[in-house]
């Protein structure tokens, strides 16, 4: 019976078109057109999301039982850029359900705090579209 197995010592070389890219403060395995092609079976959380998420809604509690006037006020407060605190306070835009699916980690893997504060919408039905 012929043997199956070869003794040459030529080699093969097998090229895999992926991406490993940073999400979260995690790595994923990302195909050549974009789409996730691995992801964990548990929840994701993006602590830096998280973060801002909580940090913006405490924030507003903070202006609306008014300890501050303004977002000024705010901002020297808390020792941070008034920019910053506007934008982080634009998350308190976010529909209901994509809050809770960044605190249960279930947020869709291109939703990240940068893009997000710098493009949110008002109307939650595009949220939905732009980041389900």
């Amino acid at each position: 019976m012929p043997s199956t197995e070869s003794n040459s010592s030529e080699s093969l070389a097998v090229r895999v078109p992926l991406a490993i890219k940073k999400r979260g403060g995690r790595k994923i395995v990302v195909s050549p057109d974009g789409q996730q092609t691995w992801a964990p079976t548990r929840p994701r959380v993006d602590n830096t999301l998280l973060r801002a998420v909580v940090q913006a809604f405490h924030w507003k509690d903070l202006l609306e039982k008014g300890q501050f006037a303004t977002v000024s006020e705010l901002a020297e407060a808390e020792k941070l850029n008034t920019s910053y605190v506007s934008h982080v306070l634009r998350l308190t835009l976010l529909a209901p359900d994509l809050v809770e699916a960044v605190l249960d980690g279930r947020q869709p893997p291109t939703m990240q705090l940068q893009p997000l504060v710098r493009q949110i919408e008002c109307d939650w039905l595009r949220q939905r579209r732009a980041w389900i």
